[in-house]
């Protein structure tokens, strides 16, 4: 669940302990182990609502609220957004996936006091080159960002590494939407755009975490909200792809609280 660019409220980064950013590293777990099993599901006849259900169910078998059911009046557990669709897009039953599809799945949930957040984007069957290659491109920009998650650095160092490596590759990255903080609240200060100056912004310290999260178009950047007021895709049709992890800032390397191997 992705928090618009025009939405910044003033107040405090907050820091995590060493015990609380544990705890969030359990929350990601619950994340990341259902996404898993996602990518065992997705695949030609699969309807989003059936991927919808399936995460709630596990959310809730491993004592676990799905983060984004009912914040702000979001119906879903899940954000299932195919091809075109950036972010926010809703499950349905009517909703099959084809081959050639890519479907990008942003899912979060919200255990012993921490949320945890994460997205991916997956080939739906055989899809074309075209596909892979933006599927790819997104997935490495995420984790160049994420090597600039180190205590001293400046937060636009991450903003400016993604845009980077994205617009050196022939894609833009979406601007109406940014990653975030997050903790004890799904979104918290700052706000992390995938674009900007290298060398500007907070300076990052340890104990912040990060839901760092570049969305990549094919073409321009420009999004538009579609009637039912939350899907958000490329004004031009072009394709779109989403990663995203969960990231605590340390004096050393990035700690990237919802991935399996946690690095």
């Amino acid at each position: 669940m992705k928090e618009s660019l025009l939405s910044s409220k003033k107040e405090t980064i907050i820091l995590k302990t060493p015990d609380e950013i544990e705890k969030m590293r359990r929350s990601n777990l619950i994340v990341a182990e259902i996404l898993e099993s996602l990518k065992g599901l997705v695949k030609p006849g699969v309807t989003t609502g059936f991927l919808d259900k399936f995460c709630e169910r596990e959310a809730i078998k491993r004592g676990a609220k799905p983060a984004f059911k009912g914040y702000r009046g979001y119906p879903y557990s899940l954000c299932a957004s195919l091809n075109d669709e950036v972010v926010h897009s809703m499950p349905s039953e009517k909703r099959c996936l084809k081959e050639g599809d890519i479907l990008s799945l942003d899912f979060g949930v919200f255990y012993d006091g921490f949320y945890g957040d994460a997205a991916i984007t997956l080939p739906v069957g055989g899809v074309d080159d075209r596909a892979i290659r933006i599927i790819d491109v997104t997935r490495e920009a995420l984790y160049k960002g994420i090597e600039m998650a180190v205590s001293g650095n400046r937060l636009f160092d991450i903003s400016a590494v993604i845009q980077g490596f994205v617009e050196d590759n022939g894609y833009s990255v979406i601007r109406d939407f940014v990653g975030h903080g997050i903790g004890r609240d799904l979104h918290e200060l700052p706000q992390i755009p995938n674009f900007g100056k290298a060398g500007m912004g907070v300076r990052l310290k340890n104990g912040m975490v990060l839901a760092i999260e570049p969305m990549v178009a094919e073409g321009g950047y420009d999004v538009r909200i579609l009637d039912d007021g939350w899907t958000a895709v490329t004004a031009d049709g072009s394709l779109s792809a989403h990663f995203e992890h969960t990231v605590a800032v340390t004096n050393g390397s990035p700690y990237i609280l919802s991935n399996l191997q946690g690095v």
